[in-house]
């Protein structure tokens, strides 16, 4: 029987600058390499209602890593990607001196009791072996400034915009329409990147504005395409990819993807058999975390609650049941 591994919520590298997102270490490899290179690795935290939450979700990073890795490869022939490897040997992390361990907490992923802060566990392997599974080395781009979020169901924020007005990112949709219908057919309903707070919704005329006109339909169209391969791949599979976003960089001139790709994160993943329209579908997404979160006390603000252990489990079981349903591939805990 294999333990729970330990939820990593945070790493460290010596010598190496260090960008840290809400669930993403970004490292800068340029010094080191010698080319325009970053290393990004995948943290077992979770955010929600733009809140980082001070639980961690066992295995969380190597899901996101090993979906994305996945759909990087299914999705090749419709766009190249930042990505170039995940093999860290090169880098030479396994060195004693840089064996440091990584900020872990226990398998149940909280924290001390009042104690505000995670109970750290010290993990002696090498960075190298800590960061396997979870961790990518990519090309340096010049990120556009949009999220390109596609919508094939009308749920979440969009499912509230249209019961106010009909439209869905300046789009009219059809009278009449559910919670959870499918759409006539997949909507570019795109968003700002906000460093902080919530990401404010865009019509295509301001997307634009922002990267011009030739570029704004080559990610709007090339991200729909995206989205339509991968949602008939996933309903073959037993899942409805409901919505996702995407983002885009440029590389000497190239639009390319970055960032994770379809994952639980980034996408809204129902289970096809339990499909249902005229309410909320159950998911694998951390939807489950937002509707547990709603029935706090919590006015969405930081410092969020810590998440009791039946929530990080069964939450955590729903990332790695998607990740074995999308990949066919057996999730080595």
């Amino acid at each position: 029987m294999t333990s729970t591994p330990a939820v990593v919520v945070e790493t460290s590298i010596p010598g190496l600058p260090l960008r840290r997102g809400k669930v993403r270490d970004i490292y800068d490899l340029t010094e080191r390499t010698g080319q325009p290179l970053l290393l990004i690795v995948a943290s077992d935290r979770i955010s929600a209602f733009d809140v980082v939450l001070p639980t961690g979700i066992p295995s969380k990073g190597r899901v996101l890593t090993g979906l994305s890795l996945f759909w990087f490869d299914h999705l090749a022939d419709l766009a190249d990607t930042h990505f170039v490897t995940a093999d860290l040997s090169a880098l030479g992390l396994s060195e004693p001196e840089e064996a440091r361990p990584l900020s872990t907490v226990g398998p149940g992923g909280r924290n001390q009791p009042g104690s505000g802060s995670p109970a750290i566990h010290q993990d002696r392997r090498s960075l190298a072996e800590q960061l396997a599974g979870r961790s990518m080395v990519v090309r340096t781009a010049q990120v556009l400034p949009v999220e390109c979020v596609v919508r094939g169901y009308l749920a979440g924020s969009g499912w509230r915009e249209y019961q106010a007005s009909g439209a869905v990112c300046g789009i009219e949709l059809p009278t009449g329409l559910r919670e959870g219908d499918q759409l006539p057919e997949p909507i570019f309903t795109p968003t700002t990147k906000a460093e902080s707070g919530h990401d404010q919704v865009l019509t295509f005329d301001q997307v634009v504005e922002m990267v011009d006109g030739d570029r704004a339909e080559e990610v709007r169209d090339r991200s729909t395409a995206l989205y339509t391969k991968a949602a008939e791949y996933a309903r073959g599979r037993g899942i409805i990819i409901a919505d996702t976003k995407f983002e885009w960089g440029v590389v000497d001139g190239e639009v390319i993807l970055v960032d994770e790709v379809l994952t639980p994160d980034s996408s809204r993943f129902w289970p096809a058999h339990l499909y249902d329209p005229g309410r909320s579908q159950p998911s694998f997404d951390k939807q489950f975390v937002r509707d547990y979160l709603d029935t706090l006390d919590w006015d969405k603000t930081p410092p969020g609650p810590e998440l009791p252990a039946e929530v990080v489990a069964k939450t955590a079981e729903k990332y790695i049941s998607a990740y074995e349903q999308i990949t066919g591939r057996r999730f080595e805990r």
